[in-house]
């Protein structure tokens, strides 16, 4: 990590993802030199720790990035158009909305995955941190498809609640309380019950009968992977976890890949860690992997209806490395290589 200490500034700090973007540049020793949290209106007045400082919380405006050198965006998708180019103007922007995700001249990073892409910053000033299935999903894919060349990729998530936000972390805990004391159930953050239910339904249903979530999924692997002609296809669903994306994940390759293979290239792969011993009950569940910001992979097995097929499970913390961390890795690639 270079020596120099930069100007950091937190957008959407009093979020979830903005909590823990400030505690992941606590955690990995990001060289700050100052850092100002931002929000609306509605958290002025706050104030959050970091390295046992507390720091107000401002109210963010197209002035707030003055003498920024960079700026960790996770203020909602509005919020980043507006005010991502004014930031930009002066500082490295690391979005975590889905605003820039697809624009031609604003990378998107993985930094286990495409580091290299992180030079094409000098564009437009943003580089955009992926969703977070996405993330976990092509950090666990990418060894194999060096090796083997991926053709198709069938993906099913069970994504925690978490990832819509605070809101809805705290309607899973009320309904689950209604519900065990025989209580009517409160409903605002999601069309239906979520408390011991599952909704095969994140983001808006498009016309093609796919959600903007899955569609997500399809196109920002496809980029990340500089792999244009991967077929993806994908269905999301939200379950009753709080914390922890998991994923049942089909892959056709071009070259046969045995298990023994697959564990071999895993064993290796930066940010992955392999848990797949199911003559110990051993595979990664949401419960493993929340906290942590490492990728797990398990239940590894050839799909034995196809020629070239491999079926993994896959599990990570979504906040933290489908967020926070990813977007904290992003700005230390930045400051080691780029500023």
């Amino acid at each position: 990590m270079s020596q120099k200490a930069y100007n950091v500034a937190v957008a959407g700090a009093t979020g979830a993802v903005g909590n823990q973007m400030i505690q992941c540049l606590e955690e990995r020793n990001f060289p700050v030199k100052t850092l100002r949290l931002l929000a609306s209106a509605r958290s002025k007045g706050r104030k959050l720790r970091f390295h046992g400082d507390e720091l107000p919380v401002e109210v963010m405006d197209a002035n707030s990035f003055k003498g920024i050198d960079i700026a960790l965006f996770s203020a909602g998708g509005g919020a980043s158009l507006e005010f991502a180019p004014a930031a930009a103007a002066g500082a490295v922007v690391v979005d975590n909305s889905s605003a820039w995700r697809m624009d031609p001249d604003v990378p998107l990073v993985v930094p286990e995955v495409n580091p290299h892409a992180i030079a094409g910053y000098t564009k437009k000033g943003i580089i955009a941190n992926p969703n977070c299935s996405t993330i976990q999903m092509v950090v666990a894919l990418n060894p194999l498809h060096k090796e083997a060349r991926i053709r198709r990729i069938v993906v099913s998530t069970y994504q925690a609640v978490s990832g819509t936000g605070k809101k809805a972390i705290e309607e899973l805990v009320d309904q689950t309380r209604a519900m065990m004391n025989f209580l009517d159930v409160p409903r605002k953050v999601y069309p239906h019950r979520i408390a011991f239910n599952c909704l095969p339904h994140i983001d808006k249903f498009e016309a093609n009968g796919y959600t903007r979530e899955e569609l997500k999924m399809v196109n920002e692997t496809r980029k990340i992977m500089e792999a244009p002609e991967i077929g993806v296809t994908a269905t999301t669903v939200r379950v009753p976890v709080f914390f922890g994306h998991s994923e049942s994940v089909n892959i056709e390759t071009e070259k046969k890949l045995t298990v023994a293979r697959v564990r071999e290239l895993l064993e290796k792969a930066p940010g992955v860690k392999l848990v797949d011993d199911t003559s110990k009950n051993e595979y990664p569940m949401p419960k493993d992997g929340a906290g942590q910001d490492l990728t797990l992979v398990g239940r590894i097995r050839e799909d034995e209806s196809i020629s070239n097929g491999i079926n993994m499970w896959i599990v990570a913390d979504n906040i933290r490395k489908g967020a926070a961390t990813n977007a904290v890795q992003i700005a230390e690639v930045l400051a080691e290589n780029y500023l």
